[in-house]
């Protein structure tokens, strides 16, 4: 099966390039429309609709992208001043060019994360500790914590109900509610086993991502109470999200979403599959290494069990341009991520004859090049 650029590579970038599939693009060229603005498109409102049932919610929003799903959720739960608690790695905090500040007019308190994504509950330096007190006219009052699930930095890892169920309670008994950035929210819960309900069901709202491993061309939703959903539709139309017969993107999402055959929560646990096969083929090279930092702790081989969604994160003992390179000439794509290492990532589209090619394309790659490293600037996406 050739690969979502139509030109014989096999793009593991990210998940964000996959194309729609056919039953998305024929329930796109089909959409019944309206003006979203006004309420009237079916489509959206369908879609929204099924969003929320599926994560056991009262109410759902359809934005344009994972940052603006955080930016309106933000925008909804704090007022200018107030601060959230976050992991330091998180991509609220790294990769939205400071919305929270610029937009929101509010700052983050960053909590130093553990291997798995998750950050300490107790101690000097837990969540329990991290709440202001209103009562000094220092501080800023603590108005939200933020969880990231999957956890990127951490190579994918998905953080478990017992833990969310956790931070919820710490947090609704400081009077905060909890939001999370669930931009692979369904990868998290079929690797967890999980329905999106009981995985959500702690938090006060959810953001999730249509564009990444369900395929969809553009979109993400935010779930939660009626009354939060208001804000954040009126969070929307500040910052410029507001669509009108956007039901023609809508119409992928319902089919994404769907329990029918074109549905794409279940076939997720084949691009986790995937993953962990080239995570195996890979930690056998010699010149692969563990990424370091969050995504592999302990240096040393690469640790193919760390592989338990769509994420492989590993170090090249050369030089990672020169690799990057070598890979995009056998018709590969792979992308440099954060300290220095190399992220791929599964979806929809890779098969697993890709990842034998794949993995034989590493091969060749790590013959070719050098023994000196780089490390560069990285591109993130939302």
């Amino acid at each position: 099966m050739p690969d979502v650029l139509g030109n014989g590579f096999i793009d593991l970038r990210s998940d964000t390039v996959t194309h729609p599939s056919p039953a998305m693009r024929k329930a796109m060229f089909e959409a019944e429309l309206g003006d979203d603005v006004f309420g009237d498109d079916p489509t959206v409102n369908a879609l929204q609709e099924r969003a929320a049932q599926l994560l056991g919610k009262e109410a759902a929003l359809f934005v344009a992208s994972g940052s603006m799903a955080n930016l309106v959720s933000q925008l909804a739960h704090l007022g200018r001043g107030q601060e959230t608690i976050a992991g330091a790695s998180t991509h609220i905090v790294d990769d939205e060019q400071a919305g929270h500040a610029v937009v929101v007019g509010t700052s983050i308190r960053q909590m130093r994360e553990n291997p798995d994504g998750t950050f300490d509950l107790d101690g000097p330096d837990g969540l329990g500790e991290a709440f202001r007190d209103p009562a000094d006219p220092h501080e800023p009052i603590t108005g939200l914590v933020a969880i990231e699930n999957t956890h990127a930095h951490s190579m994918g890892q998905p953080l478990t109900l017992a833990y969310t169920e956790a931070v919820a309670g710490i947090a609704h008994a400081h009077g905060v509610p909890l939001h999370v950035d669930g931009a692979r929210f369904f990868n998290a819960s079929v690797a967890l086993g999980l329905t999106p309900a009981q995985l959500a069901e702690p938090a006060d709202s959810v953001a999730f991502c249509l564009s990444k491993g369900l395929a969809c061309p553009i979109g993400s939703m935010v779930v939660g109470s009626r009354d939060f959903i208001h804000r954040a539709w009126r969070g929307r139309k500040l910052v410029g999200g507001g669509m009108r017969q956007v039901g023609v993107l809508a119409a992928a999402g319902l089919v994404a979403l769907s329990d029918g055959p074109g549905g794409m929560i279940a076939r997720l646990a084949e691009d986790h599959a995937t993953a962990r096969r080239l995570a195996e083929g890979l930690a056998v090279m010699d010149g692969v290494e563990s990424a370091g930092g969050l995504a592999q702790p302990t240096p040393g081989p690469l640790d193919p069990a760390r592989a338990t969604t769509n994420f492989v994160v590993f170090r090249v003992s050369r030089d990672r341009v020169a690799f990057l390179e070598a890979l995009k000439s056998r018709g590969v794509l792979m992308v440099a991520y954060n300290h220095g290492t190399v992220r791929a990532v599964t979806h929809y589209g890779v098969t697993p004859a890709d990842i034998e090619r794949v993995l034989a394309a590493c091969a060749g790659a790590l013959r070719e090049t050098t023994t000196e490293t780089t490390t560069e600037t990285t591109t993130m996406e939302r």
